[in-house]
């Protein structure tokens, strides 16, 4: 009986440690060229406090993004135009959201919560890197910058990345 309670709880600790410890993002990983969902995982306050409000950057080379509305939360996005324009379907963009704002909720320090959108990797990325989306959480009046890109395993607040792939079809 012991050693199934020891098992369950390193199972536990392996499947939540990495997004409790961090702002992660998932899947954590995307094919170029393709629409991809993905949502950050908060898995914590600020220093104790409930998380307000989640600002993810949208870096170029992720284009036509959508934003999940959540319950509870006000939705914001801001705009602006891409360094490089992008094809979507036959019809050339060259603006879109550079950044998306859930807040007005409130997501107490011991629970999670996931914070949903949606856009597609631009076929001029590189494959096998990483896609960094830098977030500020805001809580009450701390934040914490999840915005190191280093790559670094031990920083201290990675901002929450996905690998990219060849899409389907495409051979290296």
């Amino acid at each position: 009986m012991l050693n199934r309670i020891l098992i369950s709880a390193a199972m536990l600790v392996g499947l939540t440690g990495p997004t409790l410890a961090h702002i992660g993002v998932t899947p954590r990983g995307a094919a170029i060229g393709t629409t991809y969902r993905g949502s950050l995982v908060v898995g914590h306050g600020c220093a104790g406090a409930a998380t307000t409000q989640v600002r993810v950057q949208i870096p170029e080379g992720f284009y036509n993004v959508r934003p999940m509305p959540k319950a509870g939360w006000q939705l914001e996005t801001v705009t602006g135009k891409y360094a490089t324009p992008f094809d979507s379907h036959g019809t050339t963009l060259t603006e879109g959201v550079k950044e998306i704002v859930w807040s007005g909720g409130e997501l107490p320090d011991g629970q999670f919560d996931e914070f949903t959108f949606r856009g597609t990797f631009g076929a001029q990325l590189e494959v096998g890197t990483q896609f960094y989306f830098p977030v500020l959480q805001q809580c009450g009046d701390v934040e914490d910058a999840w915005i190191d890109t280093t790559g670094d395993a031990e920083a201290e607040f990675p901002a929450p990345s996905v690998e990219l792939q060849p899409a389907a079809g495409h051979h290296q």
